[in-house]
């Protein structure tokens, strides 16, 4: 889909060296872990003869928008099985995935639950015969192949590693390919207890912030901290919340001086302006409003 690079930044906290890898600087539109997510599903799709992709997302979704981008330069079509009302297509998310050819398909949230049913799911291979369906968030084997390769040899070197986990396709697909010597801590960004299924990853519950795409004083706080200092920019949903999570495991002393900190950057940055909208957040002014607390 686009030529991959891989650029690791280093930033220090409270004398701690860490490197955060860029995942965000692969594609404006297919950013971050969405690249990976999507590339074997796009492969495979091509693979069985699919002329077209089905996805599903929320009014905010990066997986929509970088569906709908993936697809074009594909040559695919792409149908978005959008959760909510019609309304929300005037948001710039939907807006933008629209412009790149995506049909939009509002449903219902109840419909819309039933998105991993086999029966809902046949009845989408009915009406639609010659399109291949990739999960909310690209949360499938493939998906998860894919995040296997986020993980390379300019990585080896790093012992504690964080990134973010909504539907866990990230999380899983790095921790098959950790080395022996690394461990990965998992920042759930929803608001339940998950657990991690591996030896040497483990899940953090406790900085959803009052859950999905939800967000407090303190959170906004940091984020203006942290984008001020270090000049790289954080989106709401999920990296926020993977930074502040390691910066509070260095400010607990839980991240030693010698141990060698990687932060995953999953990009997502095409939300931010979708969820000021939604918050009524100014940019430049985020620490005054904390309307998602």
């Amino acid at each position: 889909m686009i030529e991959l690079r891989t650029q690791i930044d280093i930033i220090t906290y409270q004398s701690i060296s860490i490197g955060v890898l860029r995942l965000d600087l692969l594609d404006k539109d297919i950013s971050g872990n969405k690249w990976f997510k999507l590339k074997y599903n796009l492969q495979q799709a091509k693979l069985a003869g699919k002329d077209s992709i089905i996805t599903f997302g929320g009014a905010f979704s990066n997986h929509i928008v970088a569906t709908a981008v993936a697809c074009k330069k594909a040559g695919l079509q792409s149908y978005g099985i959008i959760r909510g009302e019609e309304s929300a297509q005037t948001n710039p998310t939907l807006s933008y995935a629209k412009q790149h050819g995506m049909n939009l398909l509002f449903v219902s949230r109840n419909e819309y639950a039933q998105k991993t049913d086999g029966a809902y799911l046949q009845r989408l291979h009915y009406m639609y015969p010659t399109a291949f369906i990739i999960p909310e968030g690209g949360n499938n084997l493939l998906g998860e192949k894919g995040c296997q390769e986020i993980l390379t040899t300019q990585t080896n070197i790093y012992n504690k590693l964080f990134c973010a986990v909504g539907t866990g396709a990230t999380f899983n697909g790095m921790a098959q390919s950790l080395l022996p010597h690394q461990y990965l801590f998992g920042v759930n960004v929803l608001k339940y207890e998950a657990n991690s299924l591996y030896q040497q990853a483990e899940m953090l519950n406790a900085y959803h912030f009052g859950g999905y795409a939800k967000h407090t004083k303190e959170l906004l706080e940091f984020k203006h901290f942290f984008e001020s200092t270090y000049h790289i920019p954080l989106d709401y949903v999920y990296t926020v919340k993977s930074f502040y999570a390691a910066f509070d495991y260095i400010n607990q002393k839980k991240i030693k001086p010698d141990d060698k900190l990687l932060i995953v950057h999953c990009g997502g940055l095409q939300g931010n302006a979708g969820y000021e909208q939604r918050y009524n957040l100014s940019p430049n002014r985020q620490v005054n409003d904390a309307h998602g607390k």
